[in-house]
């Protein structure tokens, strides 16, 4: 093989490695691990959910038992701010975990959890809340329509914004650092856009 060849294929294994990386816009800082229906290779899928691209999402609606499934992100985060696009029905139990310490088992103890779960049988952590730590009042509701969460985490700090209106805030310095995962535990749930800030 000639030098030539050597460095294009070496080019090529270059570009094949990073394909599955997620996108980093270094101007603004911004990494992009779900755009549309592209993403799944970002994450670790936890509990066997059906997982797939859809309609320009990142779609379930269906788990094999009754426990939670997550899509875990591969990399850990510790200060940082994250997007969030997401549509559920009305009867969907999802969040946005965060920090976690542990993922075998995942909880809202080993995480922090940005609540979507508007029939939570007690809404104190419904929609909006940051589970266990920040309580919303009045719960707003997501289902049946596009959503945003904006999240951000700084130290001991976390606020939660839903569509525009700061929902949560906490002061909690029990998790400091870990991946972020998507819940699913029934409805449907779908994700468009993940896009996280380490600050």
């Amino acid at each position: 093989m000639n030098r030539l060849s050597s460095l294009a294929a070496a080019s090529l294994v270059t570009a094949l490695s990073l394909a599955g990386c997620a996108a980093m816009d270094s101007a603004t800082g911004w990494e992009t691990l779900i755009d549309g229906a592209n993403g799944m290779e970002n994450f670790t899928d936890l509990g066997g959910a059906n997982w797939r691209a859809e309609g320009g999402a990142i779609v379930a609606d269906r788990r094999p038992g009754n426990d939670s499934t997550f899509l875990v992100s591969k990399k850990s985060y510790k200060d940082f701010q994250i997007r969030v696009e997401f549509w559920v029905s009305d009867d969907a139990n999802s969040g946005i975990y965060m920090r976690c310490a542990a993922t075998r088992p995942m909880t809202d103890r080993t995480c922090y959890e940005a609540n979507i779960f508007d029939r939570r049988p007690d809404p104190t952590y419904g929609t909006g809340a940051i589970v266990h730590l920040s309580p919303v009042s009045p719960m707003p509701k997501a289902g049946g329509k596009w959503n945003t969460f904006d999240i951000t985490a700084k130290g001991t700090r976390m606020t939660v914004v839903l569509n525009g209106v700061q929902t949560a805030q906490a002061d909690d310095g029990k998790l400091p650092s870990g991946p972020i995962a998507l819940q699913y535990a029934g409805g449907v749930v779908k994700f468009r856009k993940v896009q996280i800030k380490p600050l």
